[in-house]
C-alpha cells in the first residue's frame, strides 16, 4: 500500500458539467499563489482527439474524455483537501463520503495520465498484445519502429486478412515467447 501523505498519487475531482477548464485555471491558480508545487505536482483533464462532420466538412476536434472530472497528483493533506474542495466549481473528490482514494497504476496507465516511455523494450519480430485503445484486444508482430513518435507499426489478423496497423508503444505489451 502507498503511503499518500508522502508520495504523490493521482485522484479524481468531480467538478460541475463544463466547468472542467475553469476547475483546472482555479486549481492552478492557488497552487501559485499559495506555493503550493511540492505539495501538488499536475492537474490534468484528459481529453482525445475525434474527427467531426458538420456540414460535409470534415474537422479534428479535442473532446473530454470523461466531462465532469479533473484529474490531480498531489501529496495529499487534510489541508488540501479542504483547499481543493472549496475551489468554485469543484463538488469534491471521487471516493467514500468525498475523500479520495489514489488511483492505481493500470488505471493511470489506461487514462493516459503520465506519459510512460517505453522505449528500448520493443524490437522487430517482438510479438505484442494491444491493451488500451480501438484495437484493444488483439495481437501482432512487429513490423517497424519509431522511437521518436514513440509508435510501433504491427502486423495484425483482422477479418481474416494480415493488416498493417500503427500504435503507441504505452498501447502494447510484449508477450513472453
Amino acid at each position: 500500500m502507498v503511503d499518500v501523505t508522502t508520495t504523490p498519487c493521482w485522484y479524481i475531482l468531480h467538478t460541475y458539467a463544463g466547468y472542467e477548464s475553469m476547475v483546472k485555471d482555479n486549481l492552478e491558480r492557488l497552487i501559485e499563489n499559495n506555493n503550493l508545487q511540492n505539495m501538488v505536482f499536475d492537474v490534468k483533464i484528459p481529453m482525445e482527439q475525434t474527427i467531426e462532420e458538420k456540414n460535409g466538412k470534415r474537422k479534428l476536434v479535442e473532446r473530454k474524455l470523461l466531462p465532469c472530472y479533473v484529474f490531480i497528483k498531489m501529496i495529499y493533506s487534510n489541508q488540501l483537501w479542504y483547499w481543493i474542495t472549496n475551489t468554485r466549481g469543484v463538488t469534491g473528490f471521487v471516493g467514500p463520503q468525498g475523500r479520495p482514494i489514489p488511483l492505481k497504476e493500470a488505471e493511470i496507465r489506461k487514462m493516459r495520465l503520465e506519459d510512460t516511455v517505453a522505449t528500448g523494450e520493443f524490437s522487430i519480430g517482438d510479438k505484442v498484445a494491444v491493451e488500451s485503445g480501438p484495437l484493444e484486444g488483439f495481437e501482432g508482430t512487429i513490423t517497424e519502429l519509431n522511437d521518436i513518435a514513440h509508435k510501433a507499426k504491427l502486423n495484425i489478423q483482422m477479418f481474416g486478412r494480415n493488416t498493417d496497423v500503427e500504435v503507441e508503444y504505452i498501447q502494447i505489451k510484449k508477450l513472453d515467447a
